[in-house]
């Protein structure tokens, strides 16, 4: 009988070793059959990369609309065209494997196109934020060592003060990076390590120098599949970019829309009334942002039904308001979870058919929950200090700890930051929280925001929620004052829905009809919510206008001077 041959060895040999049963060949040759098998690494692994997406959407959905940016569209075709080109430009320019590459664009086609034109070159993309000032980016292109910065329009004064403190640093900016494409030779670099260095995500740096957050092939292949799955992206998807591509590369979305072959609508600035009619005339199907951006449209006057549309965020939970508006507008909330470090939502509320019949304050309460993993993710844990699970009990605070698929690889040039992140394997997110008998776990606070008055702990998303539930307020966000008796007490910053107006004592009465009376407010003050890119409240900012506001003396109605 013929035996089929592949790779040098036989179809008869396979057979063998799948089949016979254990002992029939004797121990050595068994070995030696498996060890030729196994060594032939073609047959069975490939490293894993998100680049694969794109070449995969460019063969099989190359005539589908991939990306709309204003007056311009690109097919799949077109995107690994020009993503090709791109690695091709960036090697003219000098870049080798291995040397990263900066870019400081808004929701672009320039900066979608870095997350694969970037690592098919071989290189390393920083994306940078574009809040920040050209003394901070400064910072960061330096500590990450990037060779060229590639930006667009309309930060050209940015991206040249960055440039004319970094000597040798390559400024090319949208229409000149145009000019290269054409004459550019295509370029896909293969992977040889799915664990090697994909992108470098620096952390916000609020309280010292921001981090640069490592992010390997495989971990954003993995998880770019994972926010595929769970949040039900096809070939149909318009994916909205009210998510800043820059922030945890887009949490993945700048793959995970291409995995499925949807359409990526590029948003350069949130603006509540153009999303409102892209909503409803431009047949968006999800979108993604902070939940500052999610309340924000909810109550804006453009607000209206439409289409169904999914809509994924993360940080606060959403309040049994939020809900029932989101219900009445068409709109699906998925409560996410995730930082820098976890290639963004690494957890999410996985939600259960059977809970939509509950009311909406119970459908509220379970969707606070920031949930469980994503199909990609480790079973998460709640830790005590000493590195053991607390009881599954919804009661006793621990740390929220995670490891797997998609966690960094560490913090570039900085080892001891790693160790500290993760001293016995498992990473310390620096969230407080408990873990529910179902396996679900709820965020109680950030460590550094929780209230110690008293001697009590005051979790500060606990007095967030039972303020938010009022029906007045738009958003909130409460922080620990000093206070000469009790150490610290809670001070809340709130932001009214338009034309509500309620005083600062019937709040604080509000809230104690809800929490225990020492986790109530102490006192109110209406203002604006100071926010990061992402849309994420910066609450050390309203900790010093705490401290400095205590000093000021209250009104009758319990708001300070000169406040709304």
């Amino acid at each position: 009988m013929a035996r089929a041959s592949f790779r040098g060895f036989t179809c008869a040999s396979i057979g063998v070793i799948l089949s016979c049963p254990a002992g029939r060949i004797a121990p050595a040759a068994r070995s030696r059959e498996v060890s030729e098998v196994a060594m032939d690494r073609q047959l069975s692994f490939e490293p894993l990369t998100p680049t694969a997406f794109l070449r995969r959407a460019g063969r099989v959905f190359s005539d589908r609309l991939a990306v709309v940016d204003g007056e311009r569209r690109f097919t799949y075709r077109d995107l690994w065209w020009r993503a090709q080109r791109m690695a091709g430009a960036l090697r003219e320019l000098g870049v080798a494997p291995g040397d990263r590459v900066a870019v400081l664009a808004s929701n672009s086609h320039l900066l979608l196109e870095s997350h694969y034109g970037v690592p098919l070159s071989g290189g390393v993309l920083l994306t940078l934020n574009t809040r920040l000032t050209p003394d901070d980016l400064s910072y960061i292109v330096g500590h990450a060592g990037a060779r060229v910065l590639l930006h667009d329009e309309a930060l050209d004064d940015c991206a040249r003060a960055v440039a004319a403190k970094m000597p040798g640093l390559e400024r090319i900016d949208v229409k000149a990076y145009e000019e290269l494409l054409p004459r550019a030779a295509p370029i896909a670099e293969p992977v040889a390590d799915e664990r090697g260095l994909l992108s470098l995500n620096y952390t916000s740096g609020t309280t010292a120098r921001p981090k640069g957050v490592m992010y390997h092939h495989r971990g954003a292949y993995l998880q770019a599949l994972a926010m595929a799955l769970q949040m039900r992206l096809d070939s149909d998807s318009k994916f909205l970019w009210t998510l800043p591509m820059f922030h945890c590369n887009g949490w993945c979305f700048t793959w995970a829309v291409t995995v499925a072959g949807g359409t990526h609508l590029c948003l350069r600035a949130i603006d509540p009334g153009q999303i409102w009619q892209l909503l409803r005339d431009g047949g968006v199907t999800h979108l993604c942002a902070a939940p500052t951006v999610l309340t924000m449209l909810l109550w804006h006057p453009s607000a209206s039904r439409g289409k169904a549309v999914r809509f994924g965020t993360g940080g606060a939970a959403p309040t049994p308001a939020i809900l029932a508006r989101a219900a009445e507008l068409g709109i699906e909330v998925t409560h996410l979870y995730g930082l820098t470090e976890t290639f963004g939502p690494a957890v999410l509320c996985d939600w259960r058919s059977n809970w939509n019949e509950l009311p909406i304050s119970e459908q509220a309460r379970l969707k606070a929950r920031q949930g469980v993993g994503n199909v990609v993710s480790e079973t998460v844990r709640v830790v005590s200090p000493d590195g053991a699970d607390v009881p599954a009990d919804g009661t006793t605070l621990g740390e929220i700890a995670m490891r797997g698929n998609n966690l960094m690889l560490g913090y570039y040039r900085d080892e001891e930051a790693t160790r500290r992140a993760a001293p016995d394997g498992w990473f310390r997110t620096g969230d407080l929280g408990v873990l529910h008998p179902d396996g679900y776990f709820e965020l109680k606070d950030r460590a550094k925001d929780i209230i110690i008055s008293g001697g009590e702990n005051i979790p500060s998303l606990e007095v967030e929620s039972a303020l938010a539930s009022h029906p007045s307020v738009l958003e909130v966000a409460v922080v620990g004052a000093p206070d000469p008796k009790w150490g610290e007490v809670p001070v809340a910053f709130v932001v009214l829905k338009a034309g509500q107006v309620i005083s600062g004592r019937a709040l604080i009465e509000h809230a104690r009809s809800r929490l225990a009376h020492f986790k109530a407010p102490k006192e109110v003050i209406f203002s604006e919510l100071p926010k990061t890119a992402s849309g994420k409240i910066q609450k050390f900012v309203l900790r010093e206008r705490a401290r400095l506001l205590r000093d000021e003396p209250l009104d009758e109605l319990g708001t300070r001077k000169g406040e709304a």
